[in-house]
């Protein structure tokens, strides 16, 4: 079966019409650099997704590109079999999913160059059993361009918003970057006890990116496993006394978090303050209770009364989540796209022509969003994205440009690690050629700051720049890909909201930061000095986007590219 569109072309084996076509791709890695976590020839040790798989296959048994290549077949993708359900890509699911198919889980890893939020970044322990090549290792991963972190921390950039730094650039690239150990150093103060969030752990990597001081503390893994990959995980864990492992029961599917925003560092309130004591303007400490009320573990209690103890009220952000389920009522509009739509018209300043102004996502994964716009994307979604403050109407969906930044073949061709940079961006054909509708509105990853060897990202935002793209009205970071599962979809004639996945992120408004404008400006390049930085935002790729050209194609993680060699000469063949 030949599946032709402006910005794709591929063909199908007849047996991949029949093929699960709602095991979508959501969730990719949480790096774009796989082997940080292990040596290219031991592999992965824990349970991952097929494409994560397939990247590590590839990086350990890399295809070389040759001419006799250019003119070679290119196979169809291999339709997954029945046996290997759990080591699919399976949360980015669209309503005709069936219900079971949440009981799936993927997995996802973590990576030195991606952390979590504060919220989230709760801390580790454990024995350390490493070789000297590990130790080596683990020193070059840590090693970065002299900057002062605590300066950094404490007033260099007045957002908390930072990106993770990347192995294999410029250092000059990596400045105003972080490490997870930059997190966890002891310039925060004494760790006494921590919990880590995210959809796959590698414990005896996380444990060596504390400093040997915290690494017997207490540790909580708050996960999504179940059956052989909760056995693996706990297994994995079994040198380490201290930690403990808190499993997120879902009904539906299991998402994740991997934003990258530090908060400040919360002091503790006076003994016998009230409930509502060291709240913040945005009601940031109880959304982030509420959060971790919705995992409905007593596991979580002692965070979550940690949490109630401590002043948040210097917190500027807006906390944007979603949770599984299904919501009605007041309820509808507390997590997913209705969260951020009811944030915006409280709270969004009105700005002068603001209605037209576009809107702008990116992404490192795309779920079924429906057979055209309508049913989704170009409806509910940007009816959320497009709301304003009180008083404001919005424009006609139709009149509000959409422009959503998802590299290109060549982009991951051209990246620092090449084909297998593309196992953390699992974008299917099996979701792709039932939507050629929506690469018309694809645009080209471009960072400046990655320099000339750029790296994918994993990063995930979302914002309403002005047509020059020198202003912004609002910038979200957040986990959640383009999905359904992630922002949640309405049902019964918009009644109600179903959410799949657990998500979270946070948003930045104008007014939060006391600019009457309405607006930030753009900080038009990540490693100048700003003029004012408390009102130039960093956002993390170039600006205006680049829309697709008539021979770009968006990466396609299941299907051989054996058309040109990427950066270490390699093919990607990913059966």
């Amino acid at each position: 079966m030949l599946q032709e569109g402006a910005h794709g072309r591929w063909t199908v084996s007849s047996s991949e019409d029949s093929a699960e076509d709602n095991s979508d791709s959501e969730k990719p890695s949480t790096s774009s650099l796989p082997s940080a976590l292990h040596s290219e020839a031991s592999g992965p040790q824990y349970p991952c997704s097929e494409a994560r798989r397939a990247a590590h296959k590839r990086k350990a048994s890399p295809i070389k590109f040759t001419d006799t290549h250019l003119n070679a077949q290119t196979p169809p993708a291999e339709k997954q079999r029945p046996g290997q359900e759990g080591l699919g890509w399976c949360l980015s699911s669209s309503d005709e999913e069936p219900e079971d198919r949440g009981k799936r889980v993927c997995k996802e890893t973590l990576k030195e160059e991606k952390c979590d939020a504060p919220g989230e970044q709760l801390q580790s322990h454990c024995k350390d059993e490493r070789s000297k090549i590990e130790k080596a290792e683990d020193y070059n991963e840590a090693s970065r361009e002299p900057q002062d972190t605590w300066d950094l921390l404490s007033g260099g950039n007045p957002f908390g918003f930072f990106l993770t730094k990347v192995r294999g650039i410029e250092q000059s690239y990596n400045c105003g970057a972080l490490h997870i150990k930059d997190i966890l150093s002891p310039l925060f103060g004494t760790l006494v006890s921590s919990a880590q969030f995210n959809y796959c752990i590698d414990v005896a990597w996380l444990v060596r990116q504390y400093p040997e001081e915290y690494r017997k503390k207490p540790l909580l893994i708050v996960h999504g496993e179940k059956r052989e990959s909760k056995a693996e995980l706990l297994a994995q864990a079994r040198p380490f006394e201290n930690i403990s492992f808190c499993q997120a029961k879902l009904d539906i599917a299991f998402g994740t978090h991997h934003t990258i925003w530090l908060s400040p560092l919360y002091p503790r309130l006076p003994q016998g303050s009230s409930d509502s004591a060291g709240e913040s303007e945005t009601h940031f400490k109880s959304d982030l209770i509420s959060y971790l009320m919705a995992y409905s573990s007593p596991v979580l209690k002692e965070w979550i009364d940690l949490i109630q103890e401590h002043d948040l009220s210097e917190t500027r952000v807006y906390l944007l989540g979603s949770t599984p389920g299904r919501y009605q009522g007041i309820d509808k509009e507390k997590w997913g796209h209705l969260r951020l739509r009811k944030l915006l018209k409280e709270h969004a300043s009105p700005i002068p022509a603001q209605e037209s102004w576009p809107v702008v996502g990116q992404f490192s994964s795309i779920g079924s969003l429906g057979a055209d716009g309508s049913k989704w994307l170009c409806s509910e979604f940007q009816e959320s994205l497009v709301a304003a403050g009180r008083g404001v109407t919005a424009l006609l969906k139709c009149d509000v440009p959409m422009h959503l930044v998802y590299p290109t073949v060549n982009n991951v061709r051209q990246s620092l690690e090449g084909y297998p940079a593309g196992g953390s961006l699992p974008y299917s054909i099996q979701t792709a050629q039932k939507q050629l509708w929506l690469h018309s509105y694809f645009h080209k990853w471009s960072a400046e700051v990655s320099g000339r060897s750029h790296a994918m990202p994993h990063i995930k935002t979302y914002m309403r720049p002005s047509h020059d793209f020198k202003k912004i009205a609002w910038f979200l970071v957040t986990s959640a890909n383009l999905s359904k599962a992630a922002w949640g979809a309405l049902e019964k004639n918009g009644t109600q909201l179903m959410i799949r996945s657990y998500e979270l992120g946070v948003l930045f408004l104008p007014s939060a930061f006391g600019l009457d404008s309405g607006y930030f400006h753009v900080k038009g390049n990540l490693l100048s000095e700003s003029k004012d930085p408390a009102t130039s935002f960093p956002v993390p790729f170039d600006l205006p986007p680049e829309q697709y050209g008539s021979k770009d194609q968006p990466w396609i993680w299941n299907i051989p590219h054996t058309s040109a060699p990427d950066t270490h000469g390699n093919m990607w063949v990913p059966s």
